[in-house]
């Protein structure tokens, strides 16, 4: 899962990735008070809202850049880092948040992520999260299969997006309770009129590894993005076709 970010870039660009977190948020049935870790906290955005809540909050993520920017951004507040796959938490906590981070965890390393979450809640703590769903981005990711086939390279998709039932499996294996399920389209507008080829450099790094040249690269991007001109980019502006599954788990 482990990936370069733009940290700067990312914070300025992409701000509608802790925005429509905000809603998530909105999931916890916890006191004033209680303690919840941010997951894949990032810039720490969502981690200050929790703290505003009047939660007691500390923010986890692998990306030291982010985490630099967070603890610049928000130093009443605990930043580590740390990989969400393989964590302990010296206290317990009563809520385990996290928003558009578990879809960048390889599908053979979810139930230890789950382990760890369930571990690091008290008992009938809650888990509530939002990331990419079934379908997620399936026009561009399948463009972009098109083009990489077309100059003789095999596209790895660099993300995992489950079913409901699929990941409600995962969570009961591990010991949760199910409380809420949603997979929803949520059409994502980008910003700028470079947005998806922007967001395609922000997000699909892994896949480019095996381009040969700078160049190649730049060209199977343009190609894909004059592809899906047609179907994103609507009204002068460039969408990205997302869909998200949110859900709360309960320790039990």
């Amino acid at each position: 899962m482990n990936i370069e970010w733009d940290a700067d870039k990312y914070t300025a660009d992409f701000s509608f990735v802790h925005q429509y977190g905000n809603s998530v948020i909105e999931l916890i049935d916890a006191d004033k008070d209680s303690s919840v870790l941010d997951l894949g906290c990032g810039n720490g955005a969502l981690a200050k809202t929790l703290q505003e809540k009047g939660y007691l909050v500390k923010g986890l993520d692998a990306s030291k850049d982010l985490l630099d920017i967070a603890r610049k951004k928000y130093p009443t507040i605990e930043f580590v880092q740390g990989d969400a796959t393989n964590f302990t938490l010296s206290e317990s906590v009563d809520v385990v948040f996290s928003n558009a981070v578990l879809h960048w965890i390889n599908q053979e390393q979810q139930q230890d992520m789950l382990k760890c979450v369930y571990n690091a809640l008290k008992k009938n703590g809650q888990f509530v999260f939002e990331f990419g769903g079934y379908g997620n981005n399936q026009r561009i990711h399948r463009v972009l299969e098109t083009y990489f086939l077309e100059y003789g390279y095999c596209y790895e998709m660099p993300f995992y997006f489950p079913t409901i039932s699929e990941y409600a499996a995962l969570l009961e294996n591990t010991g949760f309770r199910v409380k809420y399920a949603v997979l929803f389209d949520r059409p994502t507008e980008l910003k700028g009129e470079n947005g998806l080829k922007d967001w395609i450099n922000m997000f699909v790094k892994t896949p480019f590894s095996v381009i040969e040249t700078e160049q190649m690269k730049e060209e199977i991007i343009d190609k894909v993005v004059e592809e899906l001109r047609g179907d994103l980019y609507i009204d002068n502006k460039w969408y990205a076709d997302y869909v998200r599954i949110r859900m709360k788990a309960i320790r039990l």
